[in-house]
């Protein structure tokens, strides 16, 4: 039988001109560019398949991606502790393995994920976004009272069924735990919003940043995300943000021993029941 190893890549890229992360066919994706280089550096014919922790949407930045993978110990070791400077040279810019390891025992980067961190970034100044930052910052032409949505986004912490910010997909569950949501300013007239939760279903964050900023603006009242939440559908006035202003920043783990329990816990489909969104809203407002 041939020796196999699994590797945990870190890793980053600006998402402006990926198609997202998935592998699409006719499409420029993270993913598969990064596939390609790998098949290339470890002449591998089909290119090994990564496992990610966050499938990002198109246009979507990271700084803290993860992936693994599972390869030949054979087609490995010759370059051990060289991939990142050699795939740098096969990549494209707008993308970089910033670490290649091999992984814990148990570990699966999606599965094994404690918590995703992402931020998203909106200018309210009057004149708009810094020119050299209009590809990963949202201008929002009216001024924002972080006060108020700071507010509004207390009242959705812990966990809940996010069928509201969630675009729907058949057969799979849209609970989730939101463990932070808050609002910072990083400039004058730049704000950050950093939402964590232990996952996110299709389009979520976005959809959350769109409704906060209607509170932030004056548009909507404080109470209303957190009722558009109760009513567990979809609302048409819940605009979700564009693309570029976000980004995923960190993926948690749990030390190494517990890996394989968090995979196997993560896997099992997610009911509501009062006690556990009891301690879940608890958690989140320590945090």
């Amino acid at each position: 039988m041939t020796a196999l190893v699994r590797l945990r890549l870190d890793i980053s890229y600006d998402g402006s001109d990926f198609a997202g992360w998935a592998r699409q066919p006719g499409q420029r994706t993270v993913q598969g560019v990064i596939e390609d280089a790998l098949a290339r550096l470890l002449r591998l014919d089909p290119p090994p398949m990564l496992t990610v922790a966050g499938r990002t949407d198109a246009g979507v930045h990271a700084r803290g991606q993860v992936a693994h993978l599972v390869v030949p110990v054979a087609a490995y070791s010759p370059i051990n502790g060289t991939m990142p400077r050699r795939l740098a040279g096969l990549l494209p810019p707008d993308v970089r393995v910033r670490r290649v390891s091999t992984a814990p025992e148990g570990f699966d980067a999606r599965f094994s994920a404690l918590s995703r961190r992402y931020v998203y970034r909106v200018c309210d100044d009057p004149v708009g976004v810094e020119p050299l930052r209009r590809h990963d910052v949202l201008w929002h032409p009216r001024p924002l009272n972080l006060e108020r949505m700071n507010e509004a986004t207390a009242l959705l912490l812990g966990e809940h069924d996010f069928a509201a910010y969630c675009r729907k997909r058949e057969g799979a569950t849209s609970i989730r735990r939101l463990l932070k949501y808050e609002w910072v300013r990083e400039a004058e007239y730049v704000a950050a919003a950093t939402v964590k939760a232990d996952a996110f279903c299709h389009s979520m964050v976005r959809a959350l940043v769109g409704a906060l900023l209607m509170v932030g603006d004056g548009r909507r009242e404080v109470e209303w995300p957190s009722e558009v939440l109760a009513a567990r559908v979809r609302d048409s006035a819940v605009n979700v943000a564009p693309a570029h202003g976000l980004s995923l920043e960190e993926i948690s783990y749990p030390e190494d021993e517990g890996l394989a329990q968090r995979a196997q816990e993560t896997r099992r489909v997610r009911t509501l029941n009062a006690t556990s969104n009891a301690a879940a809203s608890n958690a989140a407002a320590s945090d």
